[in-house]
Parts: C-alpha cells; structure tokens; sequence
C-alpha cells in the first residue's frame, strides 16, 4: 500500500550546470557582453519612463492617469473577435482593477520603468531590477501592445539568468558581496581557513 511520506530521496543529489551555461551566465569573461545588453535594455526603459514623466498626462498633472486610462481603453478595445488580442481574465483585470486606480497605476508604472532602467544602467540589483522589467513587458504583452516588449523582454530574461555577472561591470560587483549573496566564479575570493600549527 502506498502512504504519503515513504517516498523521499535518501540523499540530495545536485545536477551541475552545463558548461556552455556556466560560460554564459556565471564566467566574468562574458561581463562585458551582459554589460552592453544591460546599457541597452536600461536605456529603453528608462526613455520610456521619462517620456511619460514629462507627458504631462500620466503623473504630475491636473489629470493624473489619464495616459493610462488612455491605454486601458486601447487595450479593452482590443477583446473582441475570434482571436482577440487581449484574453478576457486580463481584460476584467484591467476593467476593474487598473481603471479605477488609474492614478495610483501611473505612478507605479512610471517610476517602475525609471528605475527598472536606472538600476539596469547602472548595474545595481541587475537581476531583480530585470525581473521587474520582464514583469513589465508581460503586461504590456497581454494588454495587446507588441512594439519592442518582445525583444527587451527577452534580453531581460537572460539578464535574469545572468544576474552574477550581469552587475559586474557595475554597483552589483561591490553590492552583492556587501549584502552575503553567495558569488561564485572568480568574483569573490573565497577564503581559505587558517590551519593552526600546534607546538609541543
């Protein structure tokens, strides 16, 4: 008979990257090339976010949200059909969620991009800042507006995955080792503990 609980591993097994994974997403020699996707991803997103900071109709403004509100309206007009753009559950979500709030949202979604593209820019907490930025672009995806999400959110995704090496041209290289993130590979030096030497 078979009960909950008998079938448990009788040791912990870790499978290694593959190598091919640990030269691309963990080997300083690859930083220069995640640095380059970083500036590029950053400077989208934060040209993005500057551009509706200054809009005068997202944020700052007798008229807070309306850019949003503006883009909610786009997206729910897109619904209909066979295949609609935008599914029904995330429509409803729009709907009731983010038009009522459109105020509060454009707040969020402006100063989310502006420091999405700061921290890529400047390499502080690349992966969660990517993260982020990847969330950003599922968004924007679902509520129907293609444009270059796709490709920066994809190109944020990798930096994601290469969040060790992705900040080491950058504030990440001092500030991960500062915060105990466990490095590996080459930039951290792991210390090697003193062996005493007994007398007699």
């Amino acid at each position: 008979m078979f009960k909950f609980g008998v079938m448990q591993p009788r040791a912990s097994t870790q499978i290694p990257e593959p190598p091919i994974a640990r030269f691309l997403f963990a080997d300083t020699r690859m930083a220069w090339f995640w640095f380059i996707v970083r500036l590029y991803v950053g400077y989208e997103w934060l040209s993005a976010g500057y551009e509706k900071l200054t809009s005068g109709a997202w944020v700052f403004s007798a008229h807070d949200g309306m850019g949003l509100k503006g883009f909610v309206m786009g997206a729910m007009a897109k619904t209909a059909g066979t295949n609609p753009a935008v599914q029904g559950w995330y429509a409803y979500f729009l709907q009731h969620v983010v038009l009522p709030g459109a105020p509060v949202f454009a707040y969020v979604v402006t100063f989310g991009e502006i420091l999405v593209g700061l921290g890529l820019i400047f390499g502080v907490l690349t992966g969660i800042a990517a993260f982020f930025g990847v969330f950003m672009n599922l968004n924007f995806l679902l509520a129907g507006t293609v444009s270059i999400n796709p490709v920066i959110g994809v190109l944020a995704l990798f930096l994601v995955l290469a969040w060790r090496i992705a900040g080491y041209y950058g504030v990440d290289r001092y500030l991960l080792p500062l915060l105990g993130t466990p490095w590996t590979g080459s930039l951290a030096k792991k210390r090697t503990p003193a062996v005493g030497v007994s007398g007699s």
